[in-house]
């Protein structure tokens, strides 16, 4: 037995609110890209694969966080930061580049940067419980 307490899983207690969140953004961000490539491709193919791939991320977190697989719950935390941080920096820079939103542009402003704090949350949550 490794000797850790239960509570000290990543998904276990104060960690259940962070696993609910990513599930809420892995299904809303999920929804949107599909919505968006299905019916509206052409317009801005990059912004949309872009939300796609937040919400595949967002999937694997809330898995990896759920059932305390740490290496992957790290891996796609921290991708998930880097994302929002290029995204959003680029999006701001060149906005031409991205004629209609992502998930990530401005940092996550289009819902309230939670996509910028949320990994930060998560690489937090994943620190206090090694």
């Amino acid at each position: 037995m490794s000797g850790a307490r239960v509570t000290d899983r990543v998904g276990r207690g104060p960690g259940r609110l962070l696993v609910a969140v990513y599930a809420v953004f892995a299904l809303a961000a999920s929804s949107r890209a599909v919505l968006q490539l299905a019916t509206r491709f052409g317009e801005a193919p990059v912004a949309y694969l872009l939300s796609a791939l937040a919400a595949a991320v967002y999937v694997v977190a809330a898995v990896a966080l759920a059932r305390d697989l740490r290496r992957i719950a790290l891996y796609a935390c921290g991708f998930e930061l880097v994302g929002v941080l290029v995204v959003g920096t680029v999006s701001l820079i060149l906005r031409d580049a991205f004629p209609d939103e992502t998930v990530w542009s401005a940092y996550g402003i289009g819902y309230g940067f939670v996509p910028l704090v949320l990994p930060v949350l998560g690489l937090l949550r994943l620190r206090a419980t090694r």
